[in-house]
């Protein structure tokens, strides 16, 4: 056997996976005990890059050709990744919604109502960086903000975007092995659920710490949060660039233009870099003014999942080898088991991870290249458990700063517009406490 041959997830020892826990235990801690050294994006980048190099050198030292096609395979990924995220990041950042929000319990509620069904039409990164920003203003007033971000992570960024395959990536990818557009729209039932309880909940308590509010300060809060201007869009050409990055996903996964088949790397890329780059030159320095608009949060992002997406090989391909062994037959079982995986690793290849070993188990070769859409096919039971995957995927990357892209991006300018953000395990508590329960909830109406 060559050395291109090789099996990485028969031959990589366990210890392989300790860089990728080290990148993670660097973002948890290094916040609370060396906050001004990570605040930095350069020292982020040090960090990140430095377990990466390492990793990858050592890699590459003992696996030869494997290991390179590997780590060329990862890099591909995660430049297509950050093509998708830098292009929503830079047009959202050129439209600017003039005026301001109800900042009331049912004011916020409803814009994270209008963000769960936005999220469906240009994605969970798309709608949040269109309206986090109104979402922020809207609550200028309010003395506790926290909630209000880490609930707007919740349904805006994560849970919300289940029912279309541009609504969440790990729903891309599935699309692109096969799985029916419309197939996701029947996940509706789940995504009711979920994001109804979220929207009740967060109302329930927003009232309470409005209420609360209410009582601290004299006059009436009420009757300041809702004082605002008519509301408006600036920049709305923009509207049309974001249109634009949705047309070149679906035209990559549908095949146009190229026989039907799957683009290769490059047109995509390409595509929405131009697309970013006439985002930036059509849009008045004004309206990036008023949002207050910058590339930390970008960069940060980049220099993080650069060093999770090379780090991350070692646990992907060892449960990709051995995944049929952990004993994953039921629903219930790929929900949670992809679901935890998804909050700490990236959730789209955790998502084709469990998707391929579950159509192992159906005697379905995974390496088709509609292998899901076979894998469907076979009957009721795989719908039911592509649906449990494809949950667990979806809802759970809201358990963790890192378990969606734009988890990091939302943080971040929150933090720039100075609302006081959880720590890593901070917001682990806020996710155990409200999401946990709703995924109980979830098991026992939907894979029990």
């Amino acid at each position: 056997m060559t050395s291109g041959e090789v099996d990485l997830g028969r031959v990589l020892p366990v210890w392989s996976v300790l860089p990728f826990a080290l990148l993670l235990g660097c973002i948890a801690l290094l916040p609370l005990k060396a906050p001004h050294f990570w605040e930095s994006n350069r020292n982020k980048a040090l960090v990140s890059g430095a377990l990466s190099v390492v990793f990858a050198g050592a890699l590459v030292a003992t696996y030869g050709g494997a290991a390179t096609a590997e780590l060329t395979h990862a890099m591909l990924d995660f430049a297509s990744f950050l093509c998708l995220l830098g292009a929503l990041f830079t047009i959202s950042g050129g439209v600017y919604v003039r005026g301001s929000l109800d900042g009331t319990p049912l004011g916020n509620t409803m814009l994270l109502a209008l963000g769960a069904v936005l999220a469906n039409l240009i994605g969970t990164t798309g709608a949040s960086m269109v309206l986090i920003r109104p979402f922020l203003r809207a609550n200028r007033r309010r003395l506790s903000k926290t909630h209000l971000v880490v609930f707007f992570i919740f349904v805006v960024s994560n849970t919300a975007g289940l029912l279309t395959p541009l609504g969440d990536p790990p729903l891309f990818l599935g699309f692109l092995k096969g799985v029916p557009f419309e197939w996701t729209l029947r996940l509706w039932k789940e995504w009711l659920l979920v994001v109804g309880l979220l929207l009740v909940v967060f109302n329930l308590l927003d009232q309470k710490i409005f209420q609360r509010e209410e009582a601290l300060l004299p006059g009436s809060q009420l009757e300041e949060a809702m004082q605002h201007e008519p509301i408006g869009v600036s920049g709305w050409r923009n509207l049309w660039l974001l249109g634009g990055v949705v047309a070149i996903v679906l035209a990559k996964g549908q095949g146009w233009f190229n026989g039907g088949e799957v683009w290769a790397f490059g047109p995509q890329e390409v595509g929405l870099i131009a697309l970013g780059v006439t985002s930036v030159q059509i849009t008045p320095k004004d309206i990036h003014a008023r949002n207050g608009f910058g590339f930390g949060p970008i960069i940060e992002v980049a220099v993080l999942f650069l060093g999770i997406f090379v780090t991350m090989i070692a646990p992907l391909k060892l449960l990709n080898t051995h995944g049929g062994e952990l004993g994953l037959t039921a629903p219930a079982q790929f929900f949670w088991a992809s679901g935890l995986l998804s909050s700490f690793l990236d959730n789209a290849p955790t998502y084709l991870t469990f998707a391929a070993a579950a159509a192992g188990n159906a005697g379905i070769n995974a390496s088709g290249a509609r292998y899901l859409g076979d894998f469907l096919a076979s009957g009721p039971a795989a719908e039911l458990i592509l649906a449990a995957i494809s949950c667990g995927s979806v809802f759970m990357g809201a358990n963790t700063y890192i378990g969606n892209g734009p988890n990091f991006m939302v943080k971040a300018i929150a933090e720039e517009n100075g609302v006081q953000m959880p720590s890593f395990f901070g917001y682990m508590k806020w996710s155990g406490a409200v999401l946990l329960p709703i995924f109980v909830v979830v098991t026992l109406v939907f894979f029990r």
